[in-house]
């Protein structure tokens, strides 16, 4: 169970997979490149060139880590433009929405830990300037955009968000995790359940090879993709066997998510990963032992120690699950060592007791004490048989 878990399945199934896990669990955002943006109370501050994409529409690049994505490295515009006519592209994004005007977020999907799906040329009304900006970007980056209410809510604002009012400018933080060429404009909730799932385990498997290839940020983003293709009202229609089926593929992703996240050291965001799997397989002993490894690397050694036990109960001859129990018990046993050391150093060696010092006037008292209860004693008896005599 050990960082390199997808390539040693065979020696150590808690580990991993030859191939990355093939299991998946309820929707948690994974965040190509650098992990989540940083969360203020309003837009974030960029030093950039503003490029002008429309009148309407303007763009600042906060984060340029492009992902090769299976279309091209290009802008999503151009491959529109180079597709078939019947074809749209079909986007993943994540974002954070506030009104310009009062600098109130109305809409946080990384919050939600729910990506969006926008088919572009067939969007809504009001996404239309997020459409444009997202036109201009490419797999991986992360952007800022400033959108005139024209191409956003309106003239009304919005009902479903009252923070945004009427004639509201709007300013995105939008990051485009990947996107796909889709057939007359067929969006995921268009397709079939077993259209889905497909699709999603395709994905899983193209992140699979990029984690063998030790291309985590490139991994993590297929994974992501896969599991939007199993969002949360997806899962709630299924029962049966097409609920097993999605989360044969779901339950995965987020675990080999988790495994990324750990090689990367985003032991918050592994804990999270592990934690969606669990929600639906508490019994599962690779979550167990991989949140157990991301919590006791961030000294969270009394919950790693609880998770390695549960994992253990369900893995009982799992080698990797013992060294990790083995690990904590050392360090459990250095810290006491240490702390042992520190307190010695603090408060020193206890006081010799000294043997009291007994005086001669104390020795002289205490024959006195003696011999006063002596003849206490003597002159008791002797009144005694006297008294026995007269009777």
């Amino acid at each position: 169970m050990d960082d390199d878990d997808i390539q040693e399945e065979k020696s150590q199934p808690i580990e991993g997979d030859k191939e990355p896990e093939s299991e998946i669990v309820a929707e948690e955002a994974a965040f190509v490149s650098g992990g989540l943006p940083q969360d203020g109370d309003g837009p974030p501050k960029v030093d950039c060139e503003v490029e002008i994409l429309h009148e309407k529409v303007t763009k600042q690049t906060i984060k340029e880590e492009y992902i090769f994505l299976d279309i091209l490295d290009l802008p999503i515009h151009f491959v529109s433009l180079t597709s078939k006519q019947t074809n749209y592209i079909c986007i993943i994004v994540h974002y954070r929405a506030w009104s310009e005007s009062t600098q109130h977020k109305f809409e946080d999907t990384w919050n939600e830990q729910r990506p969006v799906e926008v088919v572009l040329g067939k969007e809504k009304k009001e996404m239309t300037g997020l459409a444009i900006g997202v036109s201009n970007m490419k797999a991986g980056e992360r952007s800022l955009l400033h959108v005139g209410w024209e191409l956003a809510y309106g003239e009304e604002g919005s009902f479903s968000f009252p923070n945004v009012p009427p004639m509201a400018d709007v300013i995105y933080e939008i990051e485009l995790i990947g996107f796909d060429e889709v057939k007359e404009g067929k969006a995921r909730a268009d397709m079939t359940v077993e259209e889905r799932i497909g699709a999603a385990d395709r994905r899983k498997m193209e992140g699979n090879v990029l984690f063998k290839e030790e291309k985590l940020e490139e991994a993590m983003q297929q994974y992501e993709m896969a599991i939007a293709y199993l969002g949360d009202d997806f899962m709630f229609q299924l029962f049966g066997k097409f609920r097993d089926m999605a989360l044969a593929v779901k339950n995965p992703c987020h675990l080999n998510m988790a495994a990324c996240l750990i090689k990367l050291k985003r032991y918050e965001e592994a804990i999270g990963q592990c934690t969606l799997v669990l929600a639906e397989d508490d019994n599962n002993a690779k979550a167990l032992f991989r949140r157990g490894k991301a919590r006791a690397e961030l000294g969270q050694t009394d919950a790693a120690r609880e998770d390695f036990l549960k994992a253990r109960k369900y893995a009982p001859e799992d080698k990797a699950i013992a060294r990790e129990l083995r690990l904590l018990a050392e360090h459990d046993k250095a810290l006491y060592q240490k702390q042992k050391e520190i307190y010695k150093g603090i408060f020193g060696p206890p006081p010799e007791s000294k043997p009291k010092q007994t005086g001669v006037l104390t020795r002289l008292w205490e024959w006195l004490i003696f011999v006063w209860q002596w003849l206490l004693t003597l002159i008791f008896r002797l009144f005694k048989r006297e008294k026995q005599k007269a009777d």
